[in-house]
């Protein structure tokens, strides 16, 4: 199994797209890519943490590839918003892929750097490609929580 980590709004709506996709083995929503160690949503809320809502994906790479995952990425959500998703606003919002490995890097940037090329967006894609830092999972209420409720998506 790989792991990939993905920011784009609010995780509940990110964890959704990717949860039942073929070669997706789980989903966990979380905080990465900030300073205080094991923050609470009330901390990455207050955006003085510098961590992302987001959304760690354990995939079977024999089913489905990174790449796959990246064209999901870049299909639910808006990455030419910064710091913004829909109504929701603040760095917790942002649009960022926390790459694990050399590959992951090299994918990522070549898909940012084709998207941007193609005539998909009119702006410029404010995508954050960073080397991940330590994931913490959000609290048990935060996982799968449109699942939960019966919901497809936040829209």
């Amino acid at each position: 199994m790989e792991k990939a980590i993905f920011a784009a709004g609010c995780f509940w709506g990110v964890e959704a797209a990717f949860r039942n996709k073929p070669g997706v083995v789980s989903t966990q929503v979380g905080y990465s890519g900030g300073t205080k160690p094991d923050p609470t949503y009330q901390d990455v809320c207050s955006g003085q943490t510098g961590h992302a809502e987001v959304v760690e994906v354990t995939y079977d790479p024999s089913l489905t590839t990174y790449e796959a995952l990246l064209d999901i990425f870049w299909i639910c959500h808006n990455p030419t918003q910064l710091n913004q998703q829909g109504p929701d606003m603040g760095t917790q919002y942002r649009s960022a892929i926390f790459f694990l490995t050399p590959a992951q890097q090299f994918s990522a940037e070549s898909s940012k750097e084709a998207l941007q090329q193609s005539d998909a967006f009119n702006k410029e894609i404010v995508t954050e490609i960073t080397p991940a830092s330590i994931f913490y999972p959000a609290e048990d209420y935060h996982q799968q929580y449109l699942e939960k409720r019966g919901c497809n998506s936040c829209h």
